[in-house]
């Protein structure tokens, strides 16, 4: 069987976060509200009250998402409506204030408490004690952290690195709030220095989406922007939970109903954002308590059955291109794509049986949804982890191109592909280089405005770089915000290699895990949030992001920095190139004087870039240019390309084995806890949970409540489990089970990894479940 990985669920102190084995949890079942409205509205209060901000958060409200005097939300990434006043939403409060908190970290907290006293604290305890205020250093003898002095910390980076036999002994990590400049300047340091090693937190979500969609498009982004949702007369929603991980896409789904638009939503969990919304920026809809449906249609697929549900809509409208020739659009197909006809034989070449077996609907359900679509002249389809996180998420992505290509879906108004990024600045990181397997032309472009040498070696990313660090290859982790330990796969893996690094640094707002699990040497530096006060030579400073849909904006945060000793990231970045690299010919100093100057540099490496400084100070900002968007597809053939994967098999051989899906709670953000509860899952002060369809509960003798262990085996053989988690019955598909991450990362391997796209298996872990004895 392997080794056991069983995860620790007895923790000393939990804060009313922990295990809930007989803890004050509840369970109300279905939510029967409308979603946001005035369920949002008081939780908004409560988060102001709670973190001591009702004016400062209120204040925050009227500038979040606002251009040249506000800042962009540093939640998610869908992009600002124009014509929305209060363009916010509850997680976006939530985030802003959780960084706004008047609580600190400092010395004297690291003094009272050691190491290995905040490990026993729960990951909302450890976020919930406050900002923090100065660099902290780890001390080994006494098993505190202390302060260090900025100079010293840099001095200190500086010493590791360069002590390394390779540059590729080192790890650069992104996580998604860092801005575009600070993007830039850091992989134009590992560049210098000499590595590619620049894993990112997009390898885990949308990795998949990005190299389905280079492949099929040569673009690695949607083509569809907020405009084309609104004259879109379909939109289809895969995978994504719209009312916690994007709820400002709730407006436009709204609205596409106001306007008469279908509304296919497509998920195995039934979801509250599938339902009704009452957006709260409608103030007579407030008042009244009038809601508005967001869909037309649910469809329950079960866990990776997407493809064969897009497969069997593509079967449908090539059946009725037989008697009608406009099913299709062949002028469109003749000239923009290649590929057709081997797409089409395998289409017509897979039956009915086996489509609705792996999509587990009905054939009488895919062909509803075929019919919407072929009714549709302008058609968005959406998608995010639900489809990304699977073994075959490349080839899913690309058959939902393959069906948008069908009709002319893509380069015209209203259509398109469109990946629902989740983080604020996920995409922008990625535009601006951070790659670890980057093109030739991007790099000759970046060595001649540079004046570098990039290394041409592919880097790691962070399933590999797991990997690496467990193998004691890396000595040298630097991570740039988000919390590595928590968001990658296999936990005890990660923070077992994470203890092999000589040296591990931390670029952070507040204390999380991985502060806490750290090399022999070990830094903590403390940045600005983005709601902050950027003070440098030539003044405040702005930075600026790019949405989910390729539009990039200036964000200027105002409020005074939570303490006089915290540093911009592109200083931090800045001055440990230097550090490093004493006779480095880039003007690290200079960049961060001036981030107009950053920007200037960037205009002559970024495709789309020109004339950046003049573009991004307009009203909104601008779109980057898409070859794609225009119906100019720079593949190999000059055209778009058809794919032709085989229809996979996503059901388990052995009948006793659940498809278990990981998420998010709706009081969560990435790894950020803000609570236990899950207002839309019907759920209190518990996330040690598992939600199950109720005949595989009974097929159990699983009752609601009860506790149940959860086994996984892993690729590489090793047997993984979770303990005393409960068990509560959902709205999902037989054969299907779902629970939240980070708790359940445990349960996965280091082999346990899409073969397609290198994203960890979150949506797809095979597991079997049964009472705790």
């Amino acid at each position: 069987m392997g080794e056991s990985f069983g995860l620790m669920t007895e923790e000393p102190r939990q804060g009313g976060l922990g295990p809930q084995v007989d803890g004050d949890w509840s369970s109300t079942g279905p939510y029967e509200h409308p979603a946001a409205g005035w369920g949002a509205a008081l939780t908004v209060g409560k988060v102001l009250y709670e973190q001591r901000q009702p004016i400062a958060g209120t204040k925050a409200m009227f500038t979040m998402n606002h251009p040249k005097s506000g800042f962009d939300c540093p939640g998610c990434a869908w992009p600002d409506d124009k014509g929305v006043t209060l363009d916010i939403c509850e997680n976006g409060i939530k985030h802003v204030t959780w960084e706004m908190t008047h609580k600190r970290v400092g010395k004297e907290f690291f003094a009272e408490n050691s190491v290995s006293e905040l490990s026993q604290w729960s990951d909302f305890e450890l976020e919930d004690a406050g900002r923090l205020v100065g660099p902290m250093v780890y001390d080994a003898e006494t098993d505190h952290y202390v302060p260090i002095s900025w100079n010293d910390a840099f001095r200190m980076i500086a010493q590791h690195l360069t002590a390394l036999e390779s540059p590729d002994q080192a790890a650069f990590y992104t996580s998604g709030r860092l801005s575009n400049e600070a993007s830039f300047l850091y992989q134009l340091f590992a560049r210098e220095l000499g590595t590619n090693n620049l894993p990112d937190c997009s390898n885990m979500c949308h990795e998949g989406s990005g190299r389905g969609l280079t492949a099929s498009l040569a673009t690695g982004k949607g083509t569809a922007d907020l405009e084309d949702w609104e004259n879109a007369d379909a939109l289809f929603i895969l995978g994504v939970n719209a009312a916690s991980n994007a709820p400002r896409m709730l407006t436009s789904l709204a609205e596409a109903i106001d306007r008469g638009a279908q509304v296919v939503h497509v998920n195995p969990l039934r979801e509250v954002a599938g339902t009704r919304t009452i957006v709260p920026h409608e103030i007579v809809d407030m008042a009244t308590f009038h809601s508005t449906p967001t869909s037309t249609m649910n469809l329950q697929v079960r866990p990776g059955g997407d493809l064969a549900l897009i497969r069997g809509m593509a079967k449908v409208v090539f059946e009725a291109s037989a008697t009608d020739p406009t099913a299709i659009d062949q002028a469109f197909l003749d000239q923009y794509t290649s590929g057709l006809d081997e797409y089409r034989a395998m289409v017509e070449a897979t039956t009915w049986a086996e489509l609705v077996e792996q999509a587990g609907l009905t054939e009488t359900e895919i062909r509803q949804a075929a019919a919407v679509y072929l009714a549709s002249e302008r058609c968005v389809i959406s998608w995010c982890l639900g489809v990304s996180q699977h073994q075959h998420g490349v080839d899913t992505v690309r058959e939902i191109v393959n069906l948008l290509l069908l009709r002319g879906n893509v380069g015209r108004k209203g259509t398109g592909p469109s990946p629902v990024r989740g983080h604020s600045n996920v995409q922008g990181n990625r535009t601006c280089g951070i790659n670890h397997k980057p093109t030739e032309d991007w790099l000759e472009k970046l060595d001649e405005v540079c004046g570098i040498t990039s290394p041409r070696e592919p880097g790691l990313d962070t399933v590999h770089t797991v990997a690496a660090l467990h193998r004691g290859d890396l000595k040298v982790f630097l991570g740039m915000g988000g919390n590595f330990v928590r968001a990658a796969p296999d936990t005890k893996l990660t923070a077992e290699g994470m203890g092999r690094c000589e040296l591990t640094a931390h670029v952070s707002t507040k204390l999380n895990r991985s502060h806490l699990t750290h090399g022999k040497a070990a830094l903590i530096l403390p940045c600005l949030g983005r709601t902050e006060r950027d003070e440098q030579e030539s003044g405040p400073q702005s930075i600026s992001t790019e949405d989910a849909m390729s539009s990039v904006m200036l964000s200027l945060g105002s409020r005074k920095p939570a303490s006089p000793h915290l540093l911009s990231e592109p200083e931090i970045i800045a001055r440990i190139a230097r550090a490093t690299m004493p006779e480095s010919a880039t003007p690290w100093e200079w960049y961060v004087g001036d981030y107009d100057r950053i920007r200037d540099t960037m205009a002559k490496a970024l495709p789309g870039f020109e004339g950046f400084n003049q573009l991004v100070r307009q009203p909104y900002g601008f779109r980057i240019p898409q070859p794609a968007r225009e119906r100019d597809f720079q593949t190999p053939s000059g055209k778009a390309e058809f794919s032709h994967a085989e229809l996979p098999n996503v059901i388990p051989e052995e009948a006793d084995v659940l498809v278990l899906q990981t998420m998010r709670s709706h009081d969560q953000w990435n790894t950020t806890i803000y609570s236990a509860d899950d207002r839309y899952r019907g759920v209190r002060n518990i996330r040690e949970l598992v939600f199950m369809n109720r005949r595989d509960m009974k097929e159990r003798g699983i009752a609601e409540g009860d506790l149940v262990d959860i086994v996984a085996t892993s690729r590489d053989g090793s047997v993984r489990s979770v303990t005393a988690f409960r068990a509560l019955e959902y709205d999902t598909p037989r054969g299907s089970a779902a629970g939240y991450f980070p708790e359940m990362n445990v349960l996965l391997g280091p082999d346990d990894y899409s073969r397609q796209s290198d994203q960890p298996l979150m949506k797809d872990i095979r597991v079997r479940i049964a009472k705790t004895a």
